[in-house]
């Protein structure tokens, strides 16, 4: 089966879902109908004023005091912090400036929208969730949902579990410590996505407790599925808020890498704030995105215990067969810059707010046949690794 035309877009996931039951109704497709239409309210509010993107895409600005994260029990009184008491130290010494405007990044990026308008102060840009993003998910209630089992887990590597979940990964991690935060540079590519059930990302975790029901996670980074439909695991982050107007959750980001031609990336930055205790997002230099506040979390209350950084795709085994959806640029590691993608500059916060690079990097990967992963080190871009791969191939059936 061909390649779809896909989108990249600016996602954040996080496991502290809440998800919304829709009000009993006649069975068949009535019931359906109105279920979706339900979700529909709750997910888009009403917009103060909507842009429509070059892509499709309707961009709603909405109040910034309805956005969805306060249809929220435990955030109806909440009142919003509108900047962080404290930045990571060492975010604006120049070295990490330096990275930020690498020579081998010639251009910045953007999201398409911003070509039409912006939103006005007091609103957030949302991108609106459609009726048919809704349909294609298997139940109205899974939709946005990302099952725990989905975050690698280097520790457990079974065979068994890598076929029961249908997700593959190839990442950098680091364990043993408190983690207070992370950072990373990623390219940013447009890998082909082979069936419409399937996505491919690039992203970092943040994690703490075990890797069972009571995981706590936090998830940033850019995703390309086959169709535009990843403002749902922004929206579906429940309790995540957001105070930026300039950057829409979940829209496509232009331009991407090329094979052999200009490469693209995104900074993105979480961390926990020292004072209040909530987990903030950072994109970029200058686009800090929101928080999540800190009573949500059980074990990210405190830190975390794990920090991931890679990619995922996954692979529903199309006719029998490991999918042919890649990962990053879809060229394995070895190939290098401007041809396999990468992940560089990244960082922790450690417990005294310190931005640093990481010690003990590990690399974990399902299948190094379908995607793998190598790392280095040097001056330009610190820690750095490649990673990805095309799946399906001679060697990955």
């Amino acid at each position: 089966m061909g390649a779809h035309a896909s989108s990249v877009a600016i996602v954040l996931i996080c496991s502290w879902l809440w998800i919304v039951g829709a009000a009993p109704a006649p069975t068949g497709d009535l019931r359906q109908r109105l279920a979706v239409r339900k979700h529909l309210r709750r997910l888009n509010k009403p917009a103060v004023k909507s842009l429509k993107s070059p892509d499709g895409d309707i961009i709603d600005c909405v109040n910034i005091a309805h956005q969805p994260a306060f249809d929220h029990p435990f955030l109806r009184n909440h009142t919003i912090q509108l900047r962080p008491a404290f930045h990571p130290e060492g975010l604006y010494d120049k070295s990490n400036l330096a990275s930020e405007l690498s020579k081998e990044k010639p251009n910045t990026l953007t999201q398409l929208w911003h070509q039409i308008g912006r939103c006005p102060e007091g609103t957030i840009p949302i991108r609106r969730t459609r009726k048919e993003e809704l349909l294609r998910a298997s139940s109205v209630k899974r939709y946005g949902r990302k099952k725990h089992r989905t975050i690698p887990m280097p520790r457990f590597a079974d065979p068994d579990l890598i076929n029961e979940s249908g997700h593959q990964h190839a990442i950098a991690y680091v364990e043993g410590d408190k983690y207070y935060g992370a950072k990373a540079i990623i390219n940013v590519w447009e890998p082909n996505i082979q069936q419409t059930n399937e996505f491919s990302l690039s992203q970092l975790w943040i994690l703490g407790g075990s890797f069972g029901q009571d995981l706590n996670s936090i998830e940033a980074g850019w995703l390309s599925d086959s169709y535009q439909a990843t403002g749902c695991y922004n929206l579906l982050c429940s309790g995540f808020i957001q105070i930026s107007s300039e950057i829409a959750m979940g829209a496509t980001i232009s331009p991407v890498s090329k094979y052999g031609r200009s490469q693209y990336d995104i900074s993105i930055l979480v961390w926990k704030d020292p004072k209040e205790g909530n987990w903030w997002m950072q994109f970029g230099s200058d686009y800090v995105m929101g928080y999540w506040p800190s009573f949500l979390f059980s074990y990210l209350a405190d830190s975390a215990s794990m920090v991931e950084w890679g990619g995922e795709v996954v692979n529903s085994e199309p006719d029998g067969q490991h999918t042919a959806t890649e990962m990053g640029s879809g060229h394995f590691p070895e190939e290098g810059f401007g041809k396999a993608s990468y992940f560089r500059n990244i960082q922790i916060v450690d417990e005294s707010n310190n931005l640093k690079s990481p010690n003990g990097i590990d690399l974990f990967t399902d299948q190094s046949n379908c995607y793998d992963v190598q790392n280095g080190n040097n001056g330009d871009w610190g820690s750095y690794f490649f990673f990805g791969g095309p799946g399906r191939s001679p060697s990955c059936q």
